[in-house]
């Protein structure tokens, strides 16, 4: 049940984000071919075309297909953490140091499955640092996790 609750969550994420789309807003020929449509069916179908062809990978590195990538990627979706219930679900897992939230919360970070036991360790053994109260915030979380892999030999090439 933890495991579809966790899924769902995170399917919840992804399908809420929104980016600027790597290359640019108008790249590739996915973005050509349905120029001035909106809804999702119509970003679904520029993505698929975009992906299956390459060709917005093609425009990104020749700067062809209406891309440049000298704009800053930006993200304007959910945390994660904020997402109803995960919060708590990682405070449980870091509070044992081992779980499925922890895990699902590595794999998010891009954690590499060699390092993921020393992220839990590290975020077990600083569970006071990164939950100081009940209230704090996912956004905080967050931040004081970011600050912990900074200061650690191993995790400090994960931060951003």
């Amino acid at each position: 049940m933890k495991r579809l609750v966790l899924a769902s969550a995170l399917l919840g994420a992804s399908m809420s984000a929104s980016a600027v789309a790597p290359g640019g807003p108008g790249c590739g020929w996915g973005n050509l071919l349905f120029e001035g449509q909106s809804g999702l069916p119509m970003h679904l179908l520029a993505s698929l075309v975009n992906g299956t062809s390459g060709n917005a990978t093609f425009g990104m590195t020749t700067g062809t297909n209406g891309c440049d990538t000298s704009g800053t990627l930006t993200y304007s979706g959910q945390s994660l953490l904020s997402m109803n219930g995960v919060l708590e679900e990682v405070a449980r897992d870091v509070a044992v140091g081992e779980g499925e939230a922890l895990t699902a919360l590595s794999v998010a970070m891009g954690i590499t499955t060699e390092d993921r036991s020393h992220f839990s360790q590290v975020l077990h053994q600083n569970f006071a640092v990164i939950f100081p109260s009940e209230d704090v915030t996912a956004a905080e979380v967050l931040a004081s996790i970011e600050a912990l892999m900074k200061s650690d030999e191993t995790l400090a090439k994960y931060s951003v």
